[in-house]
């Protein structure tokens, strides 16, 4: 088969043709952007597709939410078709995206796979060729994330609302950590401007209740609006409405808006006739609630727990000790379970210390544990009065041990694991499996040698032990 690369449509028109000149604008609007709101893993974006003077701003704060250090194996990006009117959809398997700045490889074997999987899927180039609402998210990819990712292109027709389950129903396998799902789509198009702020909180705000059926029911009830010049309140209905069908049922996820504006709000916009952007981030949520112990924290008892450590971070280096909390803090902080403490600067481990459990309430715990991973990690030099500011911190709240008699129980990333053997022990944090991407010999074999200093092969006649724990952090 004879490979014809897909060359860019729309450099120089939605974007800039140069090489220097994007990568100078896209700096300005990740400048310009939302900050990350969460530390979740980002499951899935829904981003605007317009010329960058327009939405570039809110395409911007929804790519921000990616760390850009992320380790994605592929990114699915998905848009409606704007030019070539057919049913189901089309991946691009002739040969890779190009833009102006650089090639993105299109992950043949994926979409080769999706085409023999479904009678719903083909693959007509001419579909992809003119089509921008995918062009116009590669850049933003490309400036933002740092690690190699490969591609698979899904142009989406927009005739039929009964391909989006069964197009959903092809890419479940592919819906899990490791690959990032791009929904490209552009909210109101040329209501006044107020109108398209109604109308686009009342699309958005549906998008986050996660229910494919009320999407439908809300596009029909705008259209029925009859709002003067509303042509259209989601112009990539049909690939946000097969997200729904791919994110529905699963309670790990969560809906959060980033940014919105329409291009009224830019300098080159007209308020009589704009088109509305939304950025909507997907979170992968980590464990709120542990499956084995049912300790639970809610979303302000993590933030509660950041500041008090943030606070004892600053506390130590200054020689000081950080006042008792409101004696009216809730249970949860109350409990005597254990945790970990770490502190990161730019990305790098820069301390990390934690224990099991003791008779300390949780709060109690996070100040020893804080102090402890800025002075007495052996690893690294105390840390200074003039970095402490600078640094993110992670909080790991542990459940208790527990002994595993066969560690095909052990799952890695939802468990840490504890090797215990003539006195000498070592642990790893469950998250260390998803950061490293090690599978189960290798985190046994990892700990039992690096951690706890018996041997790769130490844990196999070891005490091995399992636990769980909620994960959270702040970024400076």
């Amino acid at each position: 088969m004879q490979f014809q690369d897909r060359e860019p449509a729309v450099a120089g028109m939605f974007y800039e043709g140069d090489a220097g000149a994007l990568r100078k604008h896209l700096d300005e609007l990740f400048r310009h952007a939302e900050l990350p709101v969460s530390h979740d893993e980002v499951a899935a974006v829904i981003v605007p597709h317009a010329g960058y003077v327009f939405s570039g701003k809110v395409a911007a704060s929804g790519f921000n939410q990616i760390p850009a250090d992320s380790k994605i194996d592929r990114v699915f990006l998905i848009g409606s078709s704007h030019r070539v009117a057919f049913n189901g959809a089309s991946v691009y398997t002739q040969g890779d995206y190009l833009t102006p700045l650089g090639r993105v490889e299109v992950d043949r074997e994926v979409v080769q796979k999706l085409v023999d999987s479904s009678p719903e899927i083909s693959s007509d180039p001419f579909v992809h060729i003119n089509e921008h609402s995918l062009e116009v998210e590669l850049p933003f990819l490309q400036h933002h994330l740092q690690n190699p990712f490969k591609l698979v292109p899904l142009v989406m027709g927009s005739h039929d609302a009964n391909d989006a389950p069964l197009i959903a129903k092809v890419l479940e396998e592919w819906f899990r950590p490791g690959n990032l799902f791009v929904i490209s789509t552009d909210f109101s198009h040329f209501p006044a401007y107020e109108d398209a702020k109604k109308v686009d909180a009342l699309t958005a705000d549906t998008i986050l209740k996660n229910d494919p059926v009320e999407l439908l029911n809300v596009l029909e009830k705008n259209r029925q609006l009859k709002i003067e010049g509303l042509s259209t309140s989601l112009c990539g209905w049909s690939s946000v409405l097969t997200l729904l069908y791919l994110t529905q049922g699963k309670e790990n996820l969560r809906f959060e808006k980033i940014d919105y504006q329409n291009s009224g709000d830019t300098l080159l916009g007209d308020k009589d006739r704009v088109v509305g952007y939304n950025a909507i981030a997907v979170f992968r949520s980590s464990q709120t609630k542990t499956e084995e112990s049912g300790f639970s924290l809610n979303r302000e008892e993590q933030r509660w727990l950041l500041k008090r450590a943030r606070q004892a971070l600053d506390a130590t280096v200054n020689d000081k000790v950080p006042k008792a909390p409101d004696p009216s803090i809730s249970e949860n902080l109350e409990a005597p379970v254990g945790a970990f403490v770490s502190l990161y600067n730019n990305g790098k481990l820069r301390g990390c210390i934690g224990n099991f459990g003791s008779d300390a309430p949780l709060w109690k715990v996070i100040d020893r544990m804080t102090a402890a991973a800025a002075l007495n990690d052996s690893r690294f030099l105390p840390v200074t009065k003039d970095e402490a500011g600078d640094l993110d911190i992670e909080i790991s709240v542990l459940t208790p041990k527990r002994k595993v008699d066969d560690v095909g129980e052990i799952v890695p990333g939802k468990h840490g694991i504890y090797i215990e053997k003539d006195g000498r022990s070592g642990t790893f944090l469950p998250q260390v499996a998803e950061k490293t991407g090690w599978n189960l010999e290798e985190f046994l074999g990892h700990c039992a040698r690096d951690k706890a200093g018996i041997g790769w092969d130490g844990w196999k006649d070891a005490n091995v032990y399992v636990y769980e724990a909620l994960v959270f952090g702040h970024k400076k």
